[in-house]
């Protein structure tokens, strides 16, 4: 099996929310063609999680993944567009991230498998 990376990003949420995008992100909630587009761009797996109003969205991607390629298939893809914008109301920006920003990718500052 190729080797995965493994990205780390992070975004608010609007506490108002939080019970509906939970509910949009059930198992089947997400529409099949969004599902479909993560897989097609070499995305292994990915995982949101929850505490308070902070969400961290775990993803692994395979050695063909490329984030231009996925962003231009994304933009040309009209369910992907309806369920980020529908996404984007349940979002809160974190203060620190450009203007317009939602997920904002995380750095590693560490790692037991480092460790000696």
């Amino acid at each position: 099996m190729s080797a995965t990376i493994r990205k780390v990003f992070a975004v608010d949420i609007h506490s108002e929310g939080i019970e509906a995008y939970k509910a949009w992100h059930r198992a089947g909630g997400p529409p099949q063609a969004v599902t479909d587009s993560i897989r097609a761009d070499d995305i292994r797996d990915l995982e949101i999680w929850l505490v308070g109003d902070r969400m961290m969205l775990i993803m692994e991607q395979g050695p063909n993944f490329d984030p231009a390629t996925k962003a231009q298939r994304d933009t040309n893809n009209p369910d992907v567009q309806a369920w980020d914008a529908l996404m984007r109301t349940f979002q809160k920006p974190l203060p620190f991230g450009p203007e317009g920003s939602t997920w904002l990718e995380m750095a590693r500052i560490y790692s037991l498998s480092e460790q000696p």
